[in-house]
């Protein structure tokens, strides 16, 4: 079974993070939620508050196949500024295992300079962070091992890409039709 782990951040984006969830979820994938914090409990940049699976601290980051950031502010600065979490994206980089960030969050990438000359997209206003990359206006796009999207509204679509690089097209072909997904 894949595994993908999302990672938390205080003002992390709501619905970036948990309809990628939901949808990976309902594709069979097993999803760790992992907040950045010591503490379980964190709240979004629309003061909803989640509990995540898992501490950074407590989880081992290496058995996942995918590790996913979402935007939102000050979520995108938070994780930023994590470490460990920016070491985990160097290690996933360079092993060529899936990367996949929305909104404010390819910019993380941008900044560690992991987007020269691939194709990617991000939140409007954020394109000069994306050090290198190739920028496209399409709501995702997939550049070898990262894929990269625009913002809460593009989060299904996102979410759905996700599920058609880890579980198959077909799947994501099924999940778009029962959720009533129209792009």
């Amino acid at each position: 079974m894949k595994i993908v782990n999302i990672y938390l951040a205080e003002g992390f984006e709501e619905i970036e993070a948990l309809a990628v969830v939901d949808v990976l979820r309902r594709a069979g994938v097993d999803v760790n939620t992992v907040s950045i914090s010591k503490a379980k409990e964190v709240k979004g940049a629309h003061n909803i508050t989640v509990i995540a699976d898992y501490t950074f601290e407590d989880l081992k980051h290496a058995e996942a196949h995918m590790l996913v950031l979402p935007g939102g502010m000050p979520g995108t600065k938070n994780l930023d500024n994590h470490p460990g979490l920016k070491e985990l994206i160097k290690e996933f980089y360079h092993e060529e295992k899936y990367i996949a960030a929305i909104c404010a969050a390819p910019s993380i990438l941008g900044k560690m300079e992991l987007l020269e000359s691939s194709m990617a997209t991000c939140y409007p206003g954020f394109e000069r962070e994306l050090k290198g990359a190739i920028l496209s206006d399409d709501l995702v796009v997939r550049h070898k091992n990262i894929i990269t999207s625009k913002g809460p509204g593009t989060a299904i679509l996102f979410a759905l890409d996700l599920v058609e690089i880890l579980v198959g097209k077909e799947k994501a072909e099924e999940l778009k039709g029962s959720m009533i997904v129209q792009k």
